[in-house]
């Protein structure tokens, strides 16, 4: 606690002291009061004042004792005791709760004992408020209400203004308190946000990527393994396939930078756009020597970017899957329906035999949702669609996987 800030109490203090002697040194000498009882009423009085706002408890107190005092056997009421309205004061505004509770109670309890104590001992007669006292033992009721209420409000007015700051001080800072909490849950709201941006837009990239190198290494080992199986005199065949692998190669080299540099473009993530259109997914899987059929209902028209880049890495993401899980040599079928919506519906015949440690071969029953179809489904969601994957037991085939996309086309439409 820095003390230095009291200095201007310690002053008031002495100077409540200084007058208080003075009116010690001008008692009259007809008093039967011992000179030194009236000196140790004003040294009370000045440590009450001096305390006021350092303790304000201690000077509450030292005050009753004061009044104690004089009421008991002491000196009359002097004037310089009318600084106990500073006592009052800090008590409401500096007080802790219990003090200032004491002090609300001593307010009328201080002012009978101050008029008692004028009535039965008289003031310092040298004050100038001599005359005005000296009769009130002859005044009527009304007189003595009206004396009592100012020796009330001596001490009364300074405590309420003590207590009207200490409300309007602590509402003040209840004030700055919700508006620090406003303003941490503001930092800490958009932390959050940027956080959940940040997560969202590595999800996105991990989505990109997986549908990019996942349907490129899907195309790339179907034809790797088609080449197995090439007569070794066919130079010319294991030269396409080769052809074709390196192709796969680089377009999945092109998309995966193009993913990697959107995700740079003022950290805003943007998802990335196909660099091809679904024939041309379609025409991949073609080259890549697996067999294929694909039907279009209705009039294909063109799409938005953000339908477009949906529709794109939805298809892709269908084609992998049955590239990966599909009986070899098994036709994949591929139906797309242009209406107000457009549905996409790829179906594979599953492969037989155990589902390996990578889960890339074998069957596939539906309940296994990987990666893949849950980036699916956020990608329909985003735009108000919704995906289908079921595995039943076909006729002579064996279990047929289907995976059913609808993407509405229409804006603000869901499905």
């Amino acid at each position: 606690m820095r003390l230095w800030r009291y200095g201007p109490d310690l002053l008031l203090g002495l100077a409540v002291a200084g007058y208080g002697f003075s009116e010690a040194n001008r008692f009259v000498v007809e008093s039967t009061t011992s000179i030194h009882r009236v000196e140790l009423a004003v040294v009370l009085t000045a440590a009450s004042v001096a305390l006021f706002r350092i303790l304000p408890g201690a000077a509450l107190g030292i005050a009753w004792v004061t009044a104690l005092f004089q009421f008991t056997g002491g000196p009359p009421a002097l004037m310089a005791q009318l600084s106990f309205g500073l006592v009052a004061y800090g008590a409401a505004r500096h007080g802790d709760r219990t003090v200032l509770w004491l002090s609300g109670l001593s307010l009328p309890c201080g002012a009978v004992m101050a008029m008692l104590l004028i009535l039965r001992r008289g003031i310092d007669l040298t004050s100038p408020l001599a005359d005005l006292v000296r009769p009130l033992g002859a005044l009527h009721l009304a007189s003595l209400t009206l004396v009592g209420a100012a020796l009330l409000a001596v001490v009364a007015v300074p405590w309420l203004i003590g207590l009207l700051q200490r409300v309007r001080i602590k509402a003040e800072r209840d004030q700055a308190q919700a508006e620090a909490r406003r303003l941490r849950a503001e930092i800490e709201r958009t932390q959050a946000q940027e956080i959940a941006e940040l997560r969202d837009g590595q999800a996105r990239l991990a989505r990109d990527v997986h549908d990019v190198v996942g349907h490129s290494l899907a195309v790339i080992l179907v034809q790797a393994e088609s080449a197995q199986f090439l007569p070794q005199t066919d130079t010319a065949a294991m030269r396409r396939t080769m052809e074709n692998i390196a192709a796969s190669a680089r377009q999945s080299l092109r998309e995966v930078r193009e993913v990697l540099a959107s995700t740079m473009d003022d950290g805003q993530h943007p998802a990335a756009a196909p660099t091809g259109s679904l024939d041309s997914l379609l025409d991949s899987v073609g080259t890549a020597g697996s067999p294929l059929r694909s039907t279009v209902q209705g009039r294909p028209r063109p799409l938005p970017p953000e339908l477009e880049a949906v529709a794109f890495r939805v298809l892709q993401e269908m084609l992998t899957n049955a590239l990966k899980h599909g009986r070899r040599g098994e036709p994949v079928l591929v139906e797309r329906h242009w209406a107000d919506t457009l549905r996409m519906e790829v179906r594979n015949t599953v492969a037989d035999g155990p589902t390996g440690p990578d889960g890339a071969r074998g069957p596939v029953d539906g309940k296994r949702h990987g990666s893949g179809i849950n980036g699916m489904r956020r990608r329909l969601d985003a735009v108000g669609g919704r995906l289908d994957v079921r595995c039943a037991e076909g006729p002579d085939t064996g279990p047929v996987f289907t995976a059913t996309a609808w993407m509405p086309l229409r804006a603000g439409g869901t499905v």
